[in-house]
């Protein structure tokens, strides 16, 4: 109890942040559960579910998400595109220098996006619950003033992802840095991409086995933070022993996701025959115009899947089946 009081600190009145000097609601009274290994296919079933229960606001909530992750990669590409093809050299590729820059310009404009991440969680949350959910609450933590907390929770998670990635470059003999730059150069004078270094198979080891931890860290940790107004600490803490404790169901959910994968594949397989089959009968332009909305629409797909994932993994784990702080909110 008196780790507990010395942990807490009011960082919200010093921000300046509504709600200072306040505890967060259930600061003290969230556990993390262990589950079992069947848990993991739960997880994704409820997920896939998520948007056949409540298809308005949920892939309403999607196009949104999905203009936003478009952000970064209209003001990266035209970047690029100068860098690369109008450079003295085209057919070089950037500077190292410039390749982070615009590398830290895309990070930059994702940890914006972060709270409209923990908006259309709110929304899940709202809808699962038999509670009044709109598509355009998504930008609901922005309007609340919450979004400073969840961004200084992505940057935090950022900073974690790219240490424990440099410790594994690092821990490899650090030839995968230097390979992954000739592999630029080759794409950037269409060339045969370089044969892989050595360690590159115990890195991705090493890399598969922390995506796996990554993938219950982030949902319970995220979770904790959009839905319980936990602290950034605090979730973090969250999230780590939520995965930590439910590595096996992780993993069930990791392997259902890559056989579900294999799935949508092959319905990509038959819908991208079909359509090819209609340009040659009808024309190239019928083609086009019906891979477009096809194209979006799975990609709707997949948001409202990833997220729902998300959710139920941080519902199950952290006890989240209590009536959470949001859902309150976002039905006034």
């Amino acid at each position: 109890m008196l780790l507990r009081r010395f942990c807490w600190f009011p960082w919200p009145a010093m921000l300046g942040l509504r709600g200072a000097g306040r505890r967060p609601p259930g600061e003290y009274d969230v556990t993390t559960r262990a589950r079992g290994p069947l848990a993991g296919f739960g997880w994704l079933k409820h997920g896939i579910g998520v948007g056949f229960r409540h298809p308005k606001p949920i892939y309403g909530g999607a196009g949104f998400m999905l203009l936003a992750a478009l952000l970064p990669m209209l003001v990266t590409l035209p970047l690029q595109f100068q860098f690369q093809f109008r450079s003295p050299n085209p057919g070089t590729p950037p500077s190292p220098i410039i390749f982070v820059c615009i590398m830290a310009l895309s990070m930059l404009i994702g940890l914006l996006i972060v709270p409209l991440n923990a908006g259309y969680l709110q929304v899940i949350d709202a809808a699962e619950r038999g509670l009044p959910a709109r598509a355009r609450d998504v930008f609901k933590p922005y309007r609340d003033g919450e979004a400073l907390r969840l961004i200084g929770y992505g940057l935090v998670l950022m900073l974690i992802y790219f240490a424990v990635l440099a410790i594994i470059i690092v821990a490899t003999g650090g030839g995968i840095a230097r390979w992954y730059m000739q592999v630029l150069a080759a794409q950037a004078n269409h060339l045969l991409p370089p044969p892989l270094p050595s360690g590159f198979g115990i890195a991705m080891a090493l890399m598969t086995v922390f995506g796996l931890f990554m993938l219950g860290f982030y949902s319970i940790g995220f979770g904790q933070v959009a839905l319980r107004r936990r602290g950034v600490f605090h979730a973090l803490g969250d999230g780590a022993m939520g995965a930590l404790k439910n590595l096996l169901p992780l993993l069930v959910l990791a392997v259902s996701l890559v056989l579900a994968w294999i799935v949508v594949w092959i319905a990509l397989v038959i819908v991208v025959g079909l359509l090819v089959l209609l340009g040659l009968l009808v024309g190239p332009w019928l083609s086009l115009v019906l891979a477009i909305p096809v194209y979006a629409a799975l990609v709707l797909v997949m948001f409202a899947i990833m997220f729902g994932v998300m959710y139920y993994l941080w519902r199950d784990v952290s006890g989240g089946d209590a009536t959470s702080d949001v859902a309150p909110a976002i039905a006034a």
